[in-house]
């Protein structure tokens, strides 16, 4: 019998998982460190989606940010869990995904929320090209939604870092990188 629960996989220091927990109890005022993942998206005119959470969210309502993150349960695969974060957030299904590929793997940040929630995670970065006609947004997810050239995005960020998820702010910078480098 499969549990309804989704869980989030804890980790040690030096990334090694050593547990599990409910994805609804481990964000909290100190969060213990745990696998995530993030994923820019891209359409096939080279814009990047950004996406305002939904004030429901528990950490950063309302907030601007990357186009959808999430975490793999315990012992699924880091693509099959974008893939499967794309479909429910941006209702974006397998097929539409034309690309992905991880940009930052490394990737590990700790913030706290205006209200006190933890965010600590080691966080791969992702970035996807998608037809961007297969965007459905899940309003329990997104709020809005928004289509920007990259360097516009990346300008704002710089110059209003405060109005975005920290998220965001730290991993674009590199994303950015990655997309030059291609």
């Amino acid at each position: 019998m499969t549990s309804s629960v989704e869980q989030v996989v804890l980790l040690a220091e030096d990334g090694a998982p050593i547990g599990v927990a409910d994805k609804a109890t481990v964000h909290d005022l100190d969060t213990r460190l745990h696998l995530a993942f993030s994923c820019h998206v891209f359409d096939e005119a080279g814009r990047i989606l950004v996406t305002r959470r939904a004030l429901s969210k528990l950490t950063w309502p309302g907030v601007w940010t990357n186009s959808f993150c999430g975490h793999p349960g315990p012992g699924e695969d880091l693509t099959e869990a974008v893939h499967r974060r794309a479909e429910q957030e941006l209702g974006i299904p397998a097929g539409a995904l034309l690309s992905l590929e991880a940009v930052l793997p490394d990737f590990r940040y700790r913030a706290v929320d205006a209200s006190g929630v933890v965010e600590n995670e080691i966080c791969p970065v992702y970035r996807a090209i998608v037809d961007a006609s297969a965007l459905q947004p899940s309003a329990d997810e997104v709020a809005e939604y928004f289509w920007a050239e990259p360097h516009t995005l990346l300008s704002a960020v710089e110059a209003t870092p405060f109005a975005f998820s920290p998220w965001l702010t730290l991993q674009l910078p590199g994303v950015m990188a990655a997309l030059h480098a291609a």
